[in-house]
């Protein structure tokens, strides 16, 4: 039986790394990219295959694609997992931050999206999945860049959905509260839980929605944040 290939970008720690652990266990061989080393030493752990490279650049997403045909010849899983973009007062982030945050969060997203749907189109099935955050519907102004880009992610993958579902491609959003993937205990108080999550707990999420599990589910957006949204 052929394998099934698992896509992790930030797939070197936090949220990514989890991911990709959780993956694996599933039995998915993966490829994973990240800024730094750490994807290489958890690809060689766990098996897979790395590249270096930063999700804002067009050649560095395009050569991961690459890596993931080349290897194995399919891609089943997708999962975009962004970096974090600047923050400050609202009007005081320069063009250049909003410039960045667009390039980070929306257009990695796009651009990944042409990279591997023609590979999922032929195949027949795929799933990709946005990391996003719970405040995109319920903006902060803690994160005001991170708020306005990846509220724009949701409305895309309402869009994406309804373009690919009817070839077997299905895009969601995993949009999770805080998170122990950083330094965010002070806001332990705030979920309804009373605590922050983990990032397995994070992960376990994303694998529904990555997996068969999830395969009547298209154009949503799973929040995962312990309750700390009010909407309903």
């Amino acid at each position: 039986m052929t394998k099934k290939v698992c896509l992790v970008t930030g797939g070197g720690r936090g949220i990514g790394a989890a991911v990709a652990r959780e993956m694996a266990a599933r039995g998915y061989a993966l490829v994973l990219m990240s800024p730094s080393e750490n994807c290489e030493k958890l690809a060689a752990e766990l098996g897979g295959v790395a590249r270096r490279g930063m999700t804002q650049n067009l050649d560095d997403l395009t050569a991961l694609v690459d890596l993931a045909v080349a290897t194995h010849g399919r891609i089943d899983a997708v999962f975009n997992n962004t970096g974090h973009p600047p923050k400050g007062d609202l009007l005081e982030i320069s063009d250049d931050g909003w410039d960045l945050a667009n390039d980070l969060i929306v257009k990695s997203v796009v651009r990944m999206a042409r990279l591997v749907t023609p590979v999922m189109e032929a195949q027949g099935s795929g799933s990709i999945v946005n990391l996003t955050t719970y405040a995109a519907t319920e903006p902060s102004l803690l994160f005001p860049a991170s708020c306005v880009y990846r509220a724009g992610v949701h409305a895309f993958a309402k869009l994406y959905s309804d373009r690919y579902g009817p070839v077997g491609i299905r895009m969601n959003c995993l949009a999770p509260g805080f998170t122990d993937s950083l330094d965010l205990a002070k806001y332990a108080d705030l979920p309804a839980l009373k605590r922050i999550a983990r990032v397995a707990e994070q992960a376990k999420a994303a694998a529904f929605l990555l997996t068969d599990d999830s395969s009547y589910v298209t154009g949503q957006t799973l929040v995962v944040d312990g309750g700390v949204s009010r909407s309903i």
